[in-house]
Order: C-alpha cells, then sequence, then structure tokens
C-alpha cells in the first residue's frame, strides 16, 4: 500500500509541471500576439481612411445629382466651391446637406461640366480629423 501512495505522489507531481507553461513559451506567444497587432495597425489605418473619403464620395454624389439636375431645368452650368452662397442656392443645396463628420461644404469644388452637365468634383478636407490629400469624383463617376 505504501508503495502505491508513493508512486501515486510521483505521479501527481510529475503531471503538475506538465500542466504549467514555461516563461519561455508565454514569452513567444507574446512575442507573436505583439507582431500581429503590430502588422494589422497599418492595415486598419488604410479602411479607416477609406470609411472617411466614403462620406465625401456621397456627398459628391449628392452634388452631382443636383448640378444634373439644374442643367437639365435651366441648361446652364454652376462651377466652384460648394461653401459659395451662390451656388448652394443654384443647386437648391444648403451647407448642412454636406456637412458630415470629417467633411463640410468648403471642401466640395465643382471643377468642370460636360456637355451632358454630368460634374467633375475636388474634395479636399479641411476639417483636422479628415484624410489627408484631395479626391476626384470624375464625369462618369469614377473615383480618384
Amino acid at each position: 500500500m505504501m508503495k502505491i501512495r508513493g508512486v501515486l505522489q510521483a505521479a501527481s507531481r510529475d503531471d503538475s509541471r506538465k500542466r504549467a507553461f514555461t516563461l519561455m513559451e508565454l514569452l513567444v506567444v507574446i512575442l507573436v500576439i505583439g507582431v500581429l497587432a503590430a502588422a494589422s495597425i497599418p492595415i486598419m489605418r488604410g479602411k479607416i481612411d477609406e470609411a472617411k473619403w466614403t462620406e465625401a464620395k456621397a456627398a459628391a454624389g449628392t452634388i452631382r445629382r443636383a448640378e444634373k439636375i439644374y442643367y437639365t431645368q435651366t441648361g446652364k452650368t454652376v462651377k466652384g466651391r460648394l461653401s459659395a452662397v451662390k451656388v448652394l442656392e443654384a443647386l437648391n443645396l444648403e451647407a448642412a446637406d454636406l456637412t458630415g463628420t470629417y467633411f463640410v461644404a468648403k471642401d466640395y469644388r465643382i471643377t468642370q461640366v460636360d456637355a451632358d452637365g454630368n460634374a467633375r468634383i475636388r474634395i479636399k478636407g479641411s476639417q483636422e480629423n479628415a484624410p489627408k490629400g484631395k479626391k476626384f469624383l470624375e464625369f462618369n463617376g469614377d473615383w480618384n
């Protein structure tokens, strides 16, 4: 009986050592998590900026449709920065219609209008939290 008890105690001591992680194993896991986190930050940063530009694209689409309607009704075109009252009035828009989290009315400019009344719109964020750079909504609706 004594011999069995000794064997069981020795076995339980061996099991407890096998169940624990070594310091080296924990450091390796922490290192792998750190590398994955460092690799994912630039990817996420790009997605955030892409989402911000989506707001601008939606507002630019509204401007483009308003320009097309104005051209269809009057045969004239309107060009300029969307912070100008005459441009907003002609397109039947208000600055609040174009104000979002990252972009405001003055960030949009109608640079050209083609023969069919399709506008080319330049967007350049002026807000502190807006993405850097500028983009264009082209005549055919492409986003560059």
